[in-house]
Protein backbone atom coordinates (compact mmCIF):
# COMPACT_ATOMS: atom_id res chain seq x y z
CA UNK A 1 0.00 0.00 0.00
CA UNK A 2 1.42 3.63 -0.73
CA UNK A 3 1.37 6.66 1.52
CA UNK A 4 -1.46 8.40 -0.51
CA UNK A 5 -3.82 5.18 0.10
CA UNK A 6 -2.44 5.31 3.83
CA UNK A 7 -3.51 9.36 3.91
CA UNK A 8 -6.90 8.48 2.36
CA UNK A 9 -7.60 5.85 4.73
CA UNK A 10 -6.26 8.19 7.35
CA UNK A 11 -8.43 10.72 6.25
CA UNK A 12 -11.89 8.98 5.85
CA UNK A 13 -10.92 7.12 9.48
CA UNK A 14 -10.76 10.75 10.98
CA UNK A 15 -14.20 11.99 10.55
CA UNK A 16 -16.32 10.86 13.62
CA UNK A 17 -19.40 10.32 11.91
CA UNK A 18 -17.62 8.09 9.36
CA UNK A 19 -15.84 6.19 12.52
CA UNK A 20 -19.68 5.40 13.87
CA UNK A 21 -20.87 4.46 10.70
CA UNK A 22 -17.99 1.88 10.38
CA UNK A 23 -18.84 0.79 13.50
CA UNK A 24 -22.29 0.18 12.67
CA UNK A 25 -21.52 -1.39 9.96
CA UNK A 26 -19.51 -3.98 11.73
CA UNK A 27 -21.62 -4.63 14.26
CA UNK A 28 -24.93 -5.11 11.90
CA UNK A 29 -23.47 -6.59 8.69
CA UNK A 30 -24.30 -5.15 5.38
CA UNK A 31 -26.99 -2.14 5.31
CA UNK A 32 -29.44 -0.44 3.19
CA UNK A 33 -28.31 3.77 3.33
CA UNK A 34 -31.66 4.50 4.38
CA UNK A 35 -31.71 2.31 7.43
CA UNK A 36 -28.21 4.15 8.23
CA UNK A 37 -29.03 7.32 7.63
CA UNK A 38 -31.72 6.27 10.46
CA UNK A 39 -29.10 5.83 12.93
CA UNK A 40 -27.98 9.57 12.56
CA UNK A 41 -29.39 13.16 12.61
CA UNK A 42 -28.34 13.83 9.47
CA UNK A 43 -29.80 13.37 5.49
CA UNK A 44 -30.01 10.88 3.29
CA UNK A 45 -27.95 12.74 1.15
CA UNK A 46 -24.87 13.55 4.02
CA UNK A 47 -24.66 9.99 5.16
CA UNK A 48 -24.12 9.29 1.29
CA UNK A 49 -21.58 11.99 1.09
CA UNK A 50 -20.43 10.22 4.06
CA UNK A 51 -20.35 6.69 2.62
CA UNK A 52 -18.81 8.02 -0.99
CA UNK A 53 -15.73 9.09 0.98
CA UNK A 54 -15.05 5.70 3.08
CA UNK A 55 -15.74 3.58 -0.34
CA UNK A 56 -12.79 6.02 -1.86
CA UNK A 57 -10.68 4.34 0.88
CA UNK A 58 -11.94 1.09 -0.06
CA UNK A 59 -13.72 0.96 3.78
CA UNK A 60 -16.51 0.21 2.51
CA UNK A 61 -18.21 -1.44 -0.07
CA UNK A 62 -21.42 -1.23 -1.97
CA UNK A 63 -23.72 -4.08 -3.29
CA UNK A 64 -26.96 -3.28 -5.29
CA UNK A 65 -29.96 -5.58 -4.81
CA UNK A 66 -32.63 -4.59 -6.95
CA UNK A 67 -33.23 -1.16 -5.88
CA UNK A 68 -31.55 -1.39 -2.54
CA UNK A 69 -28.08 -0.53 -1.90
CA UNK A 70 -26.39 -2.61 0.80
CA UNK A 71 -23.22 -0.71 2.40
CA UNK A 72 -20.75 -3.26 3.89
CA UNK A 73 -17.69 -2.77 5.80
CA UNK A 74 -14.35 -3.93 4.41
CA UNK A 75 -11.74 -3.65 7.25
CA UNK A 76 -8.52 -5.04 5.10
CA UNK A 77 -6.93 -1.47 4.24
CA UNK A 78 -7.21 -1.27 7.87
CA UNK A 79 -4.29 -3.29 8.42
CA UNK A 80 -2.53 -1.19 6.04
CA UNK A 81 -2.49 1.20 9.46
CA UNK A 82 -1.42 -1.40 11.64
CA UNK A 83 1.41 -1.75 9.61
CA UNK A 84 2.12 1.83 9.85
CA UNK A 85 1.75 2.02 13.55
CA UNK A 86 3.93 -1.25 13.72
CA UNK A 87 6.89 0.49 11.73
CA UNK A 88 5.94 3.72 14.14
CA UNK A 89 7.01 0.92 16.83
CA UNK A 90 9.79 -0.53 15.97
CA UNK A 91 11.75 3.03 15.54
CA UNK A 92 10.86 3.87 19.23
CA UNK A 93 11.31 0.71 20.33
CA UNK A 94 14.90 0.80 18.66
CA UNK A 95 15.57 4.29 20.45
CA UNK A 96 14.76 3.15 23.57
CA UNK A 97 17.00 0.50 23.30
CA UNK A 98 20.28 2.28 22.45
CA UNK A 99 18.94 4.89 25.45
CA UNK A 100 18.83 1.79 27.45
CA UNK A 101 22.09 0.60 26.18
CA UNK A 102 23.85 3.99 27.16
CA UNK A 103 22.41 4.12 30.59
CA UNK A 104 23.58 0.84 31.43
CA UNK A 105 27.56 1.96 29.83
CA UNK A 106 26.77 4.82 31.89
CA UNK A 107 26.21 2.97 34.92
CA UNK A 108 28.66 0.97 34.60
CA UNK A 109 31.31 3.54 34.11
CA UNK A 110 29.84 5.30 37.33
CA UNK A 111 30.61 2.05 39.49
Amino acid sequence: MDDDQLSQILKAASDLTRRQLLTTLVQQGPTRVTDLARHFDMSLNGISKHIKVLEGAGLVARRTLGREHLIEARLEPLRAIETWFGVLKSIWDLRIDALDALLSKKDDEDE
